[in-house]
């Protein structure tokens, strides 16, 4: 298909009505905004949270629920026909994928599932639907977000020593990224889609390195810098990647970044988040992003083998799967490197056997377990210790990255209060809360950062790894050459070898661009 800057709202008119309440038609410019239009947002734009945040009742794989429209896998060359026959069929094609030979179809009769599983130019058929993909960590709340005072204008040189001189990053320093930065190597030239939600696109930290004429958002009526709350997490997410450096740094400050929104509160659309990938993978001349990196800190948990007996679930399952997979692989052929995020459930994967991970565990991905200190604001140093939430499991995890970890109030019970003093700044919160990620939020300004942690928070810190390593070959290397160079530089931790929760080790930014 030929992609689009902007997000369409008739793309998904249909579905507007199942998948929101309450939500204005127009749309909400970003600025100016007040903690008022922030409240009011959150009551027109939400969706309805309802959604199941994991697949535990199978009817909403079954006949339109939700979004009331159908993902079909094309049968060979039989394409063309494919539009006539889904119309005698009693529905419509409204959009097509033909990179990858899939089609988008609404219903405009009751029996019109039933009659476009009969056709011949049609592989399969499955009902699309939302689901919550930014599932946090249980244990912790949401933190109060901290106001930069006193930056000047976007544009400022990045400066590595003084982006890190209030040591609220710990992060950084883990993985051997300043380094990096030391020997010149900051992501520079190398473009990284964030495939998540809203983007606050006049942040300080993230304006510098924002291609705002190639950021987009497949979620319909929404802007690509539009999102509820004052957290945002593709805010959070896109500084771990690329900070340039104001109030926080990125792993890699100098890279391009891309917002593509394809979750608005954290909720979406098999269909959205596959519209995402697949014009983050597209090359700038045939109209994508021309992505050399995709960061996708979302994923879904399907317990498939549960409801295995179910033939309605197995065949949707199957055919959502192979959709995925189909869209994973284009990427690769379009020699894309696609980070993902492990979990948050702190399940082992490998004994799970009834859980599959989207995109996890999609072909060609990375995936990213994460790891964070149990006191650092009180004087540890465990950076690379396993987070008490993260997703494992030798058949799940590629590599393991810093993601932060509130185990010293959730596993430990420690209530108390720790203040770190800066150069610009001075914070006091509970302790656990330094153990966190510390990155940009929306906040009501354009300089607000808070805390997060999760495998969202270390996919990007691997992926700003990836583009650190990507300048320093010469801007281009193959998904498999990535991964290669990631497992001769990561740190081995764990068992020896492929370890459940490390994977192929540690990442290292400084190894990993031929320093030490």
């Amino acid at each position: 298909m030929r992609y689009l800057k902007k997000a369409n709202a008739l793309h998904l008119l249909a579905a507007i009505a199942l998948v929101f309440y309450g939500c204005e038609s127009s749309i909400v410019q970003e600025e100016p905004i007040t903690p008022a239009t922030l409240e009011a947002e959150s009551e027109t734009s939400k969706y309805n949270l309802n959604l199941l945040p994991q697949v535990t009742d199978f009817s909403n794989l079954r006949v339109g629920t939700y979004t009331g429209r159908y993902l079909i896998i094309n049968k060979g060359n039989q394409s063309k026909s494919i539009a006539k026959d889904i119309q005698a069929a009693g529905g419509e094609i409204v959009k097509t994928f033909p990179e990858i030979g899939v089609s988008v179809a609404i219903s405009h009769s009751a029996d019109f599932l039933d009659k476009a599983r009969k056709l011949s130019s049609i592989e399969s058929i499955t009902p699309d639907f939302v689901l919550q993909y930014t599932e946090e960590p249980a244990g912790v709340g949401e933190l109060s977000s901290h106001e930069l005072g006193g930056i000047a204008a976007a544009g400022e040189p990045f400066d590595y020593q003084s982006a890190i001189f209030d040591g609220f990053q710990w992060a950084p320093q883990s993985i051997g990224a300043p380094t990096a930065w030391e020997n010149g190597f900051t992501g520079e030239g190398v473009r990284v889609a964030v495939i998540d939600g809203g983007i606050h696109s006049s942040h300080f930290d993230l304006a510098p390195n924002l291609d705002v004429a190639s950021s987009i958002s497949t979620v319909p009526g929404f802007a690509f810098n539009q999102d509820v709350g004052t957290f945002w997490h593709g805010t959070h997410v896109a500084g771990i990647v690329a900070a340039s450096g104001f109030g926080v740094v990125g792993i890699a400050p100098k890279a391009t970044i891309i917002g593509v929104k394809s979750l608005h509160n954290g909720s979406g659309a098999f269909e959205w988040i596959l519209e995402g990938l697949l014009y983050a993978a597209t090359p700038q001349s045939m109209g994508g992003a021309g992505a050399q990196v995709i960061n996708m800190s979302l994923g879904a948990t399907i317990p498939y083998r549960d409801e295995w007996k179910d033939k309605e679930f197995r065949d949707a399952f199957r055919e959502l799967q192979k959709i995925y997979d189909m869209a994973t692989r284009y990427a690769y052929q379009n020699g894309v490197t696609v980070v993902v995020s492990a979990g948050n459930g702190a399940t082992n994967f490998d004994s799970a056997k009834e859980l599959y991970k989207i995109p996890a565990e999609n072909q060609h991905v990375i995936s990213i377990s994460s790891t964070g200190p149990v006191g650092w604001a009180l004087g540890a140093s465990n950076f690379t210790d396993p987070a008490y939430y993260t997703d494992h499991g030798k058949s799940l995890v590629s590599f393991a990255a810093p993601g932060g970890s509130a185990g010293l109030l959730v596993v430990d019970g420690f209530t108390g209060n720790c203040t770190v003093v800066g150069t610009t700044r001075t914070i006091t919160n509970p302790c656990y809360a330094f153990d966190m990620v510390f990155s940009t939020v929306r906040g009501t300004t354009n300089g607000n950062y808070s805390w997060s942690q999760g495998t969202s928070m270390a996919a990007p810190a691997a992926a700003g790894v990836v583009a650190l390593m990507m300048e320093a070959s010469g801007g281009s290397m193959s998904p498999s050459q990535v991964r290669s160079k990631l497992v001769s530089t990561s740190t081995d931790l764990g068992k020896p070898g492929n370890d459940e929760f490390y994977g192929h080790g540690y990442v290292n930014a400084a190894k990993a661009v031929g320093l030490q």
